[in-house]
């Protein structure tokens, strides 16, 4: 029999908000967290403007010597942690830490750390090279510095999918809890990819937007004039519990998982397959591991990353899944607002799901203009709406034609 499986706890680290409440608040209010890039020197980049982390003191959550040996995914996703573990109100002295996981995703790890090094290597010598680089850079990391922290002894993995690997290691997390595996698992994802190589990477592919001379509405998602992604950094971390775990120490329940779905394309290191069908057999997938119909449905937080391919094939994708019932769907993408986090982004867009389901309020997709034909849906423009949330499903794909979907419900205990 499988067993239910809740969110009792989030925790973020974004560009709009540190920590549930500012960060809801933020998203509710539409805040954009894009500007100009400060962390180097971006004059000479096509691309000048990113969603970087404001406001973050390090120190708040991580002591200052243990923090300086930490890359900054990490640090992200240490401090995530400790504000999803003060949300949840757990107290792992009273848990079987046997059975308490730690699954995270990271598209990238340490490659500020990797950038850092291989500078001092090439200006300095190899006898200069920190003894920390390798567990700095290295992407397993985060999740091993958060089981260190609380002492997890269970399940602690990993998971890299490009810009899926969020919500891949949230529905990896689901099964562990569901099929008995773990009582709890610690999951989402961290990124920290503002660095100079990252970012000459990405515009050199021609992937994120040009338009530097306005930075707050650059990112456009499913606007007929979007031209590419904006890239984002922090961390989303959820508590996942199984129901009579968090029952049982009188947890205040956000929502429950209840579908996962994940497939390739098998088509294309970058490009999205034609009419999103990867995506599309997600999202059947995750609907069908939830036991419900497409018409259950009331909420999708799109991938939506403001580029002319994936906006275009993601809509085909909701088409090809829901009928009719995607022109009654509410679709947003808050990307608009975060930027895109890469393998931290899933995981913060499921805490936005989850909190939407909670709160019965579904967020705006920002910075919508000008209609575009072939993305003729509900996109919530430019306002968030108040609206009860039954069910509510997050897609995720990445580079390597992967894609994941979840699928959240509004708790019912009954």
């Amino acid at each position: 029999m499988k067993r239910r499986v809740v969110i009792t706890g989030v925790g973020a680290v974004t560009p709009i908000g540190h920590g549930r409440t500012d960060f809801w608040n933020a998203v509710r209010e539409g805040v954009c967290g894009i500007d100009y890039v400060t962390r180097f020197d971006a004059s000479n980049y096509p691309c000048r403007i990113a969603a970087e982390v404001k406001d973050f003191d390090v120190t708040k959550y991580i002591d200052r010597k243990e923090a300086k040996r930490m890359d900054r995914f990490t640090q992200y996703a240490v401090a995530a942690c400790k504000m999803a573990i003060e949300d949840a109100g757990i107290d792992f002295n009273k848990i079987d830490m046997e059975r308490v996981g730690v699954i995270l995703g990271s598209g990238i790890g340490g490659i500020e750390t990797m950038e850092e090094q291989h500078n001092i290597l090439m200006t300095r010598g190899p006898g200069r090279v920190s003894p920390f680089f390798i567990p700095m850079m290295i992407a397993n990391m985060a999740a091993g510095h958060i089981a260190i922290l609380i002492g997890a002894k269970g399940v602690n993995e990993t998971v890299v999918s490009a810009c899926a690997s969020g919500t891949n290691a949230i529905g990896d997390s689901f099964n562990a809890i569901r099929y008995g595996n773990a009582d709890v698992v610690i999951t989402g994802g961290s990124e920290a990819p503002i660095t100079p190589l990252s970012f000459a990477g990405f515009c050199s592919m021609k992937a994120m937007s040009t338009r530097n001379d306005e930075p707050k509405r650059a990112c456009s998602p499913f606007d007929a004039d979007r031209d590419g992604f904006i890239m984002g950094e922090g961390a989303g971390i959820l508590i996942l519990e199984e129901l009579e775990h968090a029952m049982k120490r009188g947890a205040n329940i956000i929502a429950e998982v209840v579908g996962y779905g994940s497939t390739d394309d098998a088509y294309h290191i970058t490009a999205p397959a034609p009419d999103g069908e990867g995506g599309a057999r997600a999202m059947k997938l995750a609907i069908e591991d939830a036991g419900i119909l497409p018409t259950d449905i009331d909420y999708i937080n799109a991938h939506g990353t403001s580029t002319p391919y994936n906006d275009k094939y993601e809509t085909a994708a909701i088409k090809t899944v829901f009928g009719e019932h995607a022109y009654k769907l509410s679709v947003s993408s808050t990307k608009a607002m975060t930027g895109h986090l890469l393998g931290a982004a899933g995981a913060v867009e499921a805490i936005i799901c989850a909190l939407a389901v909670k709160e019965g309020f579904i967020p705006a997709t920002i910075n919508y203009r000008n209609p575009d034909p072939e993305c003729d849906l509900d996109y919530v423009v430019n306002k968030g709406r108040e609206q009860e949330i039954n069910y509510a499903l997050s897609n995720s794909f990445g580079f390597g034609g992967h894609n994941a979907t979840i699928v959240l419900k509004k708790i019912s205990l009954l």
